[in-house]
């Protein structure tokens, strides 16, 4: 692993959490994500299943835990299948887990290899009355592909008909929601590179470089702290390319007078941060575009203090509608004739932002959390406004990622240069 060795009394207590959700005489069964091919004999790079790193921190394909707190075998109340290595594997794919370092690594003190996990498995689903099987629940994901954890799921309701079966989504949606002091830990040091990496960004920026160039900036930067970019194509969008929300081709020339879009995350750790900033090509911005930058600035500062416990994610979507109504109104953007003769189900300042404001950060960029839960100290979000003008070619989107806390929030950014004068006087410094 890149990243500084984690305690495992983090995942010894993540799975206390999860114990404490469980109905009586349950067990629980995770697979990781599979390796998934390309062509020929090519595979896309493995990403861990969340749910498995947040409860064991292996990052190995072909792991299985298998939690049944209620055994009365008590080596089976924790076990941890992993792919047994050889010396084949060894000279292909280099060192595996041994079950010394598993043991170390998880705080789990029975760790297997998987094949004994038949009889292992057969043993548990002699004893327990409920199962808990793990689906991928999130509400905008597209699963066209099936993975490991719906193929036995399959497998178990055909092979124990009988057995009373449970989601686990919605337990680790609840507790993966509330992040831990080490957690927070985590998100705080992907930030700490984020920021180092940005303010790279601002002194290499000028006329003339490609998108592609600004990424490799990133990149280098990332790497050389033991960390990589999160869980999402990097946007690097220059010019009108800033009105595409989801633009990842970053192919073109960043050009003078223009502003650049970026929104970039660093994944250290398996923990991800989430930046937007919009910089100006040149170094300067225009007058409109400082004024529509300040717009956008002006929506996230009232934001996030308005990001209390108790709130509503949905009540938050409407503040900060509410009051990017009013910024667009006092650019130009909308009339009032225009909002008052709006399409209720489509209100006017939707041709300007028409995306949410937070979504939920950790494991994964868009991370686990029901969305109607109030908002309670631990949780981490991003903020995001974004105002974008097709007609005009410009784009301009903030982001910051932030804890809830008990009065309020702390920017895990908060040293990320935001305002519209430090980022230019980095810009110009270094010319």
């Amino acid at each position: 692993m890149r990243y500084q060795k984690i305690d495992s009394q983090l995942f010894i207590e993540n799975r206390k959490r999860l114990r404490n959700h469980l109905k009586p005489n349950s067990v629980v069964i995770i697979h990781s994500n599979d390796i998934m091919p390309t062509n020929s004999d090519g595979t896309m790079k493995f990403k861990q299943n969340s749910d498995i790193f947040y409860l064991t921190g292996v990052e190995q394909e072909e792991t299985i835990l298998l939690l049944y707190p209620d055994s009365k075998e008590p080596k089976n109340r924790e076990v941890l299948f992993l792919r047994e290595t050889n010396e084949t594997i060894m000279t292909w794919e280099g060192k595996k887990l041994t079950k010394e370092e598993a043991k170390e690594l998880t705080g789990i003190e029975n760790v297997c290899w998987l094949s004994e996990f038949e009889k292992i498995f057969r043993t548990v689903m002699c004893e327990c009355e409920n199962v808990y099987l793990n689906t991928n629940e999130h509400k905008r994901a597209v699963i066209e592909v099936e993975t490991r954890n719906a193929r036995f799921i399959k497998r178990c309701k055909e092979e124990y008909p009988l057995h009373n079966y449970m989601r686990l989504a919605p337990i680790m949606h609840k507790i993966r929601a509330i992040k831990s002091k080490y957690e927070i830990e985590l998100l705080q040091k992907a930030c700490d590179i984020t920021d180092l990496a940005f303010r790279r960004v601002l002194r290499f920026l000028k006329p003339g470089v490609m998108e592609y160039e600004v990424e490799a900036e990133f990149a280098h930067e990332f790497i050389r702290n033991g960390a990589g970019f999160a869980d999402y194509s990097p946007i690097i969008a220059s010019g009108p390319n800033a009105c595409v929300l989801h633009y990842i081709e970053n192919d073109k020339i960043c050009k003078d007078g223009d502003l650049l879009l970026i929104d970039v995350g660093v994944g250290y750790a398996n923990y991800n941060s989430d930046l937007t900033r919009t910089v100006p090509v040149n170094g300067r911005y225009t007058k409109r575009q400082k004024d529509v930058y300040n717009a956008c600035l002006r929506v996230m500062k009232a934001q996030m203090k308005e990001m209390k416990p108790g709130k509503s994610i949905q009540e938050l979507q409407k503040y900060c509608e509410q009051n990017m109504e009013k910024e667009l109104v006092d650019l130009g953007l909308l009339t009032m004739d225009d909002i008052r003769n709006q399409d209720p189900n489509w209100p006017a300042f939707k041709k300007y932002f028409m995306h949410n404001v937070s979504h939920f950060l950790g494991l994964d960029v868009h991370d686990v959390g029901d969305v109607y839960r109030t908002l309670e100290p631990g949780m981490v979000f991003s903020c995001e406004p974004g105002i974008y003008i097709r007609e005009e070619g410009i784009g301009v989107r903030l982001e910051n990622d932030v804890v809830i806390t008990d009065t309020g929030i702390d920017d895990l950014m908060k040293n990320i240069p935001l305002e519209v004068e430090e980022i230019e006087d980095i810009m110009n410094y270094s010319r």
